[in-house]
Order: C-alpha cells, then sequence, then structure tokens
C-alpha cells in the first residue's frame, strides 16, 4: 500500500495551497526539518571522506546535492512564508512562528558546516574538472554567505550568534504583524455628507463596500455609512480628494502612528533589531550592519551610497521647496486658511488640486480608461514586442489561494513554454499584508534526467478590487505598481541560467534587483505601450490624446519632494545601521528627525512614528538596503535611455534593443556581476545622467 507525500512536504511542482492547513505545518515542517537534517549529514560524511582521499572534489558531488537540500526548504518554508503574507489568519501565524525558530536553526547549521566550508574552499581551489565563470561567482558568494552565517565562529560566539539569529528573524516576523494588525484595526465610521465631500465615485463605493463587510447591510455610495481604513485603497483617495480638513488629519495622524503604542507598538522591537544587528556584524568582524550588508551588494561602501543620495539630495532639495511654494500657493487661490501653514494631510490634496490646476488631470477620473484586463492586455503586447515571448491565461490549470488568484503561462513566440506565474491583484486588508511583491513559486531547474523544471513566479499587488460588476479600475500609480512587479517577475522568468544558484533574481546584488522592475515602469508613459491598453471599460474608447498629454507633461510634478521621500527613507535605514547605537542616548526616531532637517521640507509631526511600519528594513530583506531604489534606478532610468536614444517609434530598433535587454539583463540573472551585465547591454558603465533628465531636476542641480 502506497501513502500519498503530504501537500506540503512534495518539496516540487505548483503547491495545492488549499489543503496546506495550519495543523499541517505544524505537523509536517518537523519532519521535514529532521529529514533535511539527516539528509545534511550524510552530505558531510561523504565530502569528509573525500577531503581525507587523494582525488578533487567535483562540483556535481558538493553542489547538487546541497541544492537539493536547499530547495526542499526553500520550497516547503516558502509555502508556508507566502501563505502567511497572503492568507494571514491568527491559526497560520502561530504555526509559523513555532516553527520558525527551528527552520533558523537548520539554515545556522547549513552555514556553519566546517566540513561543507572545507569543502567549497577545495572545490573553489583545485576542482576536478575547470569550473566555468558562473560556478565561480555562486561559490564565491556562498563562501562569503557562510562567512555572514557564522562558519567562523565557535564556542560561546556561536551559541551567541544562533541563539540572536532566531531572535532576530522571530522579531521579524513579530514587526510586520504588528504592522498588519495595526493597520486593520484602526477604522472610521462616517455617516455624514459633509465627511466625504470630495471624494470620487470609485472611492465612495469601496468606502461603502468595506462598511457592508463590516456589518452595514444597507450600506452605499451615495448615502452611506462609509466605513474608512488606513489600507492604501481607501486611505489615499481620502487623503487626496476629502474636503474635510479635520478628518483628513484624523486619518493621517493614524497612518503614520501604525504600530507605535499599546500591545503593537514597535519601537522596542527596533531597538532590539538594530542592537542585535549590530552585535551579529561585530562577532563577525564588521564594524556596523551596513558593513556586512554592503559586503555582498553593488555598492563598494557606505561613503559610496551616501555620496550617490547627496547628489540626488542636493537635485531635489531646492525643486522640492519650490513644490512646496507651489502648494501654498494653490490654498491661497483657493483661500483656504492654512494656505500659510500646511501640515503633511494638507500635501497630497492640495497636490491633487494644483495638478488639476497646471494639467487639467484628474487622476480619478481616468481610471475607467484602466481596468485591469485591458492593463493586462497592453503588458503582455508590451513583452511581446520587447522580448519575443506570448503570455497567455492559464486559470483552472493550477491550484491557487484565493478566488482573485489568476494563473498565466509564457511561451516563446514558437509556442515552447518558458514559464508560468500567479497573479494576485487585489487588497485584502484583514488577510493579505500591504504593499506589492514579487517572489519566487519555482526556480528553473535542469534535472538529472534532462527534463527541466520551468520557473513559475508569485506576482503580489494590493490595488482597488472590482465592485459588483466593475472591473478593478486602476489609478496610473496602481498600473505603474504593475508594471514593476512584473519587472521583477521576468528577471526570474526569461533566465537562461541552468545552475540555479545563479538562475533568475538569485546571486544577484540587491542593489542591481529593482533594475529589471524600474526599467519597465518606464513603459507607463511609453505612446504605443499606453495608448495601446488605456480604453474605457464601458465604451471601449481609447484614453484621449489630451489626457497622454497631460500625464506625460505631469511626469515630473513634484519629483523634487518625491525623490527626497525616497533619500529621506535611504539614508534613515543606512544611518540607523551604520551610527545607531543604544550608548548614543538619542532614539532610532530622534536620529531620523535629525535626518529629515535636510532631506524633507516639512518636519515630521511629533506622532509621526514612520520607523514603526517601515516594514522593508524590519521585517523585509532591506536593512541598510533601502538606498537600492534609488541606486538601480540610476541603472533602470540609463537603460530606457538605450531606447530613447534608438527612437521610440522606430520598431525594428526597439525591437533589436529589448532582444539585447532580455539576452542581458533578464537572461544572465546572477551568473555574472550586475556591472559586466549592464555593461553587456549598455555598452559602458550607468551614469546618473538619465535619471536626474528623467526627473526633470535638471536645472535644481
Amino acid at each position: 500500500m502506497t501513502t500519498s507525500i503530504s501537500p506540503l512536504l512534495r518539496g516540487k511542482g505548483l503547491p495545492e495551497f488549499q489543503a496546506i492547513s495550519p495543523e499541517l505545518v505544524s505537523q509536517d515542517i518537523p519532519v521535514l526539518l529532521e529529514q533535511l537534517d539527516r539528509a545534511f549529514s550524510e552530505l558531510e560524511k561523504s565530502l569528509e571522506s573525500a577531503l581525507a582521499g587523494p582525488s578533487r572534489l567535483s562540483w556535481d558531488a558538493v553542489m547538487q546535492p546541497l541544492q537539493a537540500i536547499g530547495e526542499r526548504l526553500r520550497w516547503s518554508w516558502g509555502v508556508v512564508s507566502h501563505l502567511n503574507g497572503v492568507c494571514n489568519s491568527p491559526e497560520l501565524r502561530d504555526a509559523h512562528a513555532t516553527q520558525q525558530p527551528d527552520v533558523v536553526r537548520l539554515s545556522n547549521r547549513l552555514g556553519q558546516s566546517q566540513i561543507l566550508h572545507r569543502a567549497l574552499e577545495s572545490l573553489q581551489s583545485s576542482p576536478a574538472d575547470p569550473l566555468n565563470a558562473t560556478q565561480q561567482r555562486i561559490l564565491k558568494s556562498e563562501l562569503l554567505s557562510m562567512q555572514q552565517r557564522g562558519v567562523g565562529l565557535s564556542g560561546d560566539e556561536k551559541a551567541a550568534f544562533n541563539r540572536t539569529s532566531e531572535r532576530l528573524a522571530a522579531l521579524s516576523t513579530q514587526f510586520g504583524n504588528h504592522v498588519l494588525d495595526a493597520t486593520q484595526q484602526w477604522t472610521l465610521k462616517l455617516t455624514q455628507p459633509n465627511e466625504v465631500e470630495g471624494l470620487p465615485q470609485r472611492a465612495l463605493e469601496a468606502l461603502a463596500a468595506a462598511a457592508r463587510e463590516a456589518g452595514d447591510a444597507e450600506a452605499s455610495a451615495e448615502s452611506g455609512p462609509w466605513l474608512l481604513g488606513l489600507d492604501m485603497p481607501r486611505y489615499l483617495p481620502f487623503l487626496t480628494h476629502a474636503k474635510n480638513r479635520a478628518l483628513r488629519e484624523q486619518a493621517y495622524r493614524a497612518h503614520v502612528g501604525r504600530a507605535s503604542e499599546g500591545e503593537l507598538d514597535n519601537r522596542a522591537l527596533i531597538e532590539e533589531i538594530l542592537t542585535l544587528r549590530r552585535e551579529q556584524a561585530a562577532r563577525l568582524g564588521y564594524a556596523h550592519w551596513a558593513d556586512l550588508s554592503l559586503s555582498a551588494k553593488m555598492a563598494d561602501d557606505v561613503p559610496a551610497v551616501e555620496a550617490l543620495l547627496e547628489e540626488l539630495r542636493a537635485a531635489a532639495y531646492p525643486a522640492a521647496e519650490q513644490e512646496l511654494r507651489d502648494l501654498q500657493a494653490i490654498a491661497r487661490e483657493h483661500q483656504a486658511p492654512e494656505a500659510d501653514d500646511l501640515a503633511p494631510w494638507d500635501v497630497a490634496y492640495w497636490s491633487e488640486r494644483l495638478r488639476q490646476s497646471r494639467f487639467d488631470l484628474d487622476q480619478e477620473a481616468l481610471r475607467p480608461w484602466f481596468p485591469l484586463p485591458k492593463v493586462l492586455d497592453g503588458l503582455f503586447s508590451l513583452c511581446s514586442r520587447l522580448f519575443d515571448v506570448e503570455i497567455v491565461a492559464a486559470d483552472g490549470e493550477a491550484p491557487i489561494w484565493n478566488d482573485d488568484v489568476r494563473f498565466f503561462r509564457v511561451k516563446r513566440s514558437d509556442g515552447t513554454p518558458i514559464a508560468g506565474f500567479y497573479l494576485d491583484p487585489y487588497s485584502r486588508p484583514a488577510s493579505k499584508r500591504g504593499g506589492a511583491w514579487m517572489d519566487e513559486c519555482l526556480g528553473l531547474k535542469k534535472q538529472p534526467d534532462g527534463s527541466v523544471v520551468l520557473p513559475v513566479a508569485y506576482l503580489i499587488c494590493n490595488q482597488t478590487p472590482p465592485v459588483g460588476d466593475t472591473p478593478s479600475l486602476m489609478s496610473f500609480e496602481e498600473v505603474e505598481t504593475l508594471f514593476h512587479e512584473f519587472g521583477h517577475g521576468l528577471q526570474h522568468m526569461l533566465t537562461t541560467v541552468e545552475e540555479p544558484e545563479a538562475a533568475g533574481i538569485s546571486n544577484v546584488e540587491w542593489d542591481a534587483v529593482e533594475l529589471p522592475s524600474q526599467f519597465m515602469e518606464n513603459w507607463c508613459l511609453d505612446h504605443a505601450t499606453l495608448m495601446g491598453m488605456a480604453r474605457h471599460w464601458q465604451t471601449g474608447e481609447p484614453l484621449p490624446e489630451a489626457e497622454f498629454n497631460k500625464l506625460r507633461s505631469s511626469r515630473t510634478f513634484n519629483a523634487g519632494l518625491a525623490t527626497l521621500r525616497q533619500v529621506h527613507f535611504a539614508l534613515s535605514d543606512l544611518r540607523l545601521h551604520s551610527k545607531w547605537t543604544p550608548e548614543l542616548g538619542v532614539t532610532p526616531d530622534a536620529l531620523r528627525r535629525e535626518i529629515a532637517a535636510t532631506t524633507t521640507v516639512m518636519a515630521p509631526i511629533p506622532e509621526d512614528q514612520f520607523l514603526c511600519s517601515f516594514g522593508h528594513i524590519f521585517a523585509g530583506g532591506y536593512s541598510a538596503g533601502y538606498y537600492s531604489y534609488k541606486w538601480a534606478e540610476v541603472l533602470s532610468a540609463d537603460a530606457f535611455s538605450a531606447f530613447e536614444e534608438v527612437g521610440l517609434d522606430h520598431e525594428d530598433r526597439v525591437r533589436e534593443t529589448g532582444a539585447r535587454f532580455r539576452d542581458t539583463v533578464l537572461s544572465l540573472g546572477g551568473s555574472r556581476s550586475p556591472s559586466e551585465v549592464f555593461e553587456a547591454f549598455r555598452g559602458r558603465s550607468a551614469s546618473t545622467e538619465a535619471l536626474i533628465r528623467h526627473s526633470g531636476l535638471v536645472a535644481a542641480a
């Protein structure tokens, strides 16, 4: 009698998401960890006897079994972490938190194996067969990774390192959960028409739908009640359009104060995370966590990052000061009492009024031209044009975790399958964390029998959901977000690297990983792309040319404020991880406020505890790496300028340049250094000129 393998232990293929329950996680993850621990002990034994013998080690003898162990852990724990992000529940959260320390323990055991370390060093210095450049690069980063996971430590230092890495993993999860809970817990019921005055119909429908979900069965867009929340699809339109300034202030204060009080207060967690990271860095011989982080990135060191950020800050600051004066001027025109004393909750509101007045552009009014199905058609046809691939819907051919989720297949133009991806587009504030991200479901891998595992990506967004018979009508920003995440997906899916350790986004330096995603955003304002997809959801009419021109001319609108905002986040992250210590005598928040003196033109209000919801650096992978967005934006703007140089309306040249981008940036993944890959595409190293030009900051620079 054969026993069927648990859906969580299968370790290959597309996961059966709905069969993976919290109980299964608690039951199966310990079994998996025990199996992998045993398999690793056997690998160590065989490596030890090989090291003692006369023969040299081969790549396959070391890397294949190691990759197989790592992949089984990544597959099973990856599904659990994925579900924790998109189908969060108290039960799943508990199961994840209970198993996480043991997962970290096994990772540490692999990363700290002296035998494996000796085997990798031996393979690097005297392999049985010559290693190719990709294999050499993989080995180099494996050895650096082991060094950073404590392979050189022993005794008490090693025990302390391992305790700390478990604690850091737990703190990171706790931080993210606090933000999710704090976002979800705050709601404001609005019952009077004057409380929602100014809101577009779309926003009213979303607030009424939230009220119905919360138990007000009769709630309607016309008569209310309306339930405001802190998730972006409800919060952002309210801050941008609500005439009621007092309510904007209330919502803003709640948003910037998230996870900073009561049981969900993240302030103590931030101090503990920063302190423990600094201790870990010191144990490994680094001056601070930023040095450790940058040792595996494209940027050389902290001064190099600070220099780039200062170049952007200096260009953006005078522009941002002028933009703030422009907002005051438009508020004065409207005889607003706050005109001479604008507060942060006024910025989005008056920015939108100024945008409408200067460009006659109402972003909200453009939503009907961006229904999700049409936007996807436009995105897919761009990929066909640039990269010669065909993307087809394959709904029903793959297991999903929510009815919102869609599945697609990617093929070459001759019909050969290349990859697949899941798209989970809509906001679900009760169970799905905010933001947007791409993650790996399956990676490209050539099997020993010659068959190939095709890559599959998760693409997760949090855009405005459909309401009734109306499809998801996207804001232009939501369109850009979808293109951004799809860029990450393309690098994962169009890889041609056969070594899984360097395929797709694997082994790509963190500060270069945003290159394809930010590159794709540029196409949202390309005439052929945008006009090809912007179709009114009811009439099918194309977006009027005049509206396209307004969007295009508003591209650099408030670019100074937007650039400063990113520089502020990046510099806060960098300084917290290079300068802050408990002995400094100031809180992380106080240090961030010092930085704000030169990176904001409007000081943060006392209640602004932004760090408490800065999940990128405290619950994600961006610690001492948030600058990566700006670093990679330099690369992506320069990459897009290659298309501008050949002429965006010269179809043959655009296709040729697209093929070159596909065969370098999207194809080579982590097999070569990002600077080499970029130079292979561009023919030279990157320059900040294109980014500063695209941002409209030349005059200020």
